[in-house]
């Protein structure tokens, strides 16, 4: 069994997608549209075949994204060496986004950094 795609409401879709996209190498597909509810979506694919849905529609709830809240916390993303983690955490830290702990390794062992990304989403980018 494998996880097939998590989803996440976005407000503004493009910006969601272009953000995946430059920071951590998505292909997006062409994107979805109902018409009908105004519901809109991309797929956005990852070089290890994990895929991620973003999502949008009308009257949406945007409420506050603390970091100790209960439910769905963080998307993980692994870059393969430490190297990687202090160079994309040092690019998103130039682009503005918020840096909130590390590079550094964890008491459990992952050298890690996490950043406040795309909406006020977390986003942990590892070795």
């Amino acid at each position: 069994m494998r996880i097939e795609h998590i989803a996440m409401y976005v407000n503004d879709l493009e910006k969601a997608r272009d953000f995946f996209v430059k920071y951590f190498n998505a292909t997006s597909n062409g994107g979805y549209h109902n018409k009908t509810t105004n519901f809109r979506s991309y797929f956005l694919s990852f070089d290890d075949g994990a895929r991620l849905e973003i999502m949008n529609k009308p009257e949406m709830e945007d409420v506050e994204k603390t970091l100790t809240r209960t439910g769905y916390i963080h998307i993980a993303f692994s870059l393969g060496s430490k190297e990687a983690v202090d160079e994309l955490t040092e690019k998103m830290k130039n682009d503005g986004y918020n840096v909130i702990s590390g590079p550094r390794t964890t008491g459990d062992g992952y050298y890690e950094s996490c950043i406040i990304g795309i909406e006020g989403n977390q986003i942990e980018i590892t070795e």
